[in-house]
């Protein structure tokens, strides 16, 4: 029988906890009757045996059907039944083809056999042999319930325990942005929201002796494979900035769209280092990955007054002291690291010159393509830049609590469809 303190109480892998309820978990042991047993005999058995639900039969040690309690008192308690069938055998009231299963056979299994055999099996029960399909005992949907229930409990925390170490480990690739980005600017705000536990939005910072690089990357997808995408970035991007080229944005966009593409094999047809397929497991899935990340990579010298930005399908906000509108400026359509994107696209350097007082701002799509209010229609750039022009004056933290709030009430009951992250800072 099903031990519940047990189920309560595991707390081992999954493979384990599957191993180990098989169908052998759920046995109980029934009384039994033979075709020789008569009617009159079954119905003195199941009121002896109160709790019985399905009683097997059994012959020469083998199963040859179940006797349904419900069924079998509602078939008796006709008029004349009893006097007609008591004295015969208890086959005559069995159903003949219950499910008989092998007392090793998984949980799974089990369960898309009793989903198939429709619900009188759930009623029923089932019947477990062992070696040689010898009887052994019967199951109950409800144990089987009970333990589905279990085990998919248990998946659904193994999987949370394993997204929030996720989380973490995702937030520590971020720490040193934070504290460069801390160390570079006074008046600014980074906010950062996946829409799950983890995202696909990440953002950096590096901070050298003639300014600071910074970046806001929104890769392909979100939860737990766009946290995948954001590390593989992260591992290009913090070995990518070299002496030569970060006051080139548009250069370490194409030096990144190379790694991402050659590493997850999408450059097509002209991949230059063939694949032997005879050497490795044989490949059943001919379908190419398609991932990247759409981004903006800044260069930016407070000293100069500068700015130098590239950006992949990211635009750029900027609001100059004093001015009546924002300027927005787009950067190229093509993302980094997609099949579509050629492994030797170039992209294209904007200088911005800054001036004391300027406010740039970033910002993936999670906010601009976010649907909501009363039409049902996307937040969009002229909503946002309208913001930015109400607001910009205020303190960079004061703008982030407005902006948010705006996007929430914005959103409304509709459901969140990407990460959010934002990014803001006065020169």
């Amino acid at each position: 029988m099903l031990n519940a303190s047990a189920i309560a109480e595991s707390r081992a892998g999954l493979a384990e906890i599957e191993s180990e309820y098989i169908a052998r978990s759920l046995l109980r042991a029934a009384p039994i009757v033979t075709p020789q047993q008569t009617n009159d005999e079954v119905l003195q058995l199941l009121t002896e045996h109160p709790e019985v639900i399905g009683l097997p039969v059994v012959e020469n040690g083998k199963p040859i059907g179940l006797i349904n309690r419900n069924i079998f008192m509602d078939g008796l308690a006709k008029p004349f039944r009893r006097e007609l069938y008591g004295r015969k055998s208890c086959i005559a009231f069995m159903d003949k083809q219950p499910l008989i299963v092998d007392e090793n056979m998984s949980i799974q299994e089990l369960s898309f056999k009793v989903v198939g055999a429709g619900g009188k099996t759930l009623n029923d029960g089932f019947v477990i042999t062992g070696d040689a399909r010898q009887y052994l005992g019967v199951g109950t949907g409800e144990d089987l319930v009970r333990v589905v229930t279990h085990l998919q409990a248990e998946k659904n925390r193994l999987v949370m325990e394993s997204i929030n170490y996720a989380s973490v480990i995702q937030k520590s690739f971020l720490r040193a942005s934070r504290e460069d980005m801390a160390a570079s600017l006074s008046d600014y705000f980074m906010h950062w929201e996946p829409r799950d536990k983890v995202g696909g939005d990440y953002y950096f910072c590096k901070k050298f002796d003639d300014g600071f690089f910074i970046a806001l990357i929104d890769c392909t997808g979100h939860g737990v494979p766009g946290a995948f995408m954001t590390l593989i970035m992260a591992s290009f991007l913090d070995h990518l900035l070299l002496e030569d080229n970060r006051h080139d944005p548009a250069g370490a966009l194409a030096l990144m769209n190379r790694k991402v593409k050659t590493a997850l094999g999408q450059i097509g047809e002209q991949n230059i280092v063939p694949i032997d397929e005879s050497r490795f497991a044989k490949m059943t899935d001919k379908e190419q990955s398609d991932d990247g990340m759409d981004t903006a990579f800044c260069w930016v010298s407070l000293e100069q007054g500068r700015m130098i930005y590239a950006g992949a399908k990211t635009p750029l906000f900027l609001l100059q002291p004093g001015a009546t509108e924002v300027t927005l400026i787009d950067g190229d359509k093509k993302g980094v690291g997609y099949v579509e994107t050629p492994m030797d696209y170039v992209w294209t350097n904007r200088e911005v010159a800054l001036s004391k007082g300027t406010r740039v701002y970033l910002t993936t799509d999670g906010i601009i393509d976010q649907i909501g209010g009363p039409k049902d229609i996307a937040f969009g750039k002229r909503r946002f830049s309208a913001l930015l022009l109400e607001h910009g004056a205020k303190p960079m933290e004061e703008q982030e609590a407005i902006i948010m709030r705006a996007f929430y009430e914005y959103q409304g009951t509709q459901r969140r469809r990407d990460d959010v992250s934002l990014l803001g800072f006065t020169v």
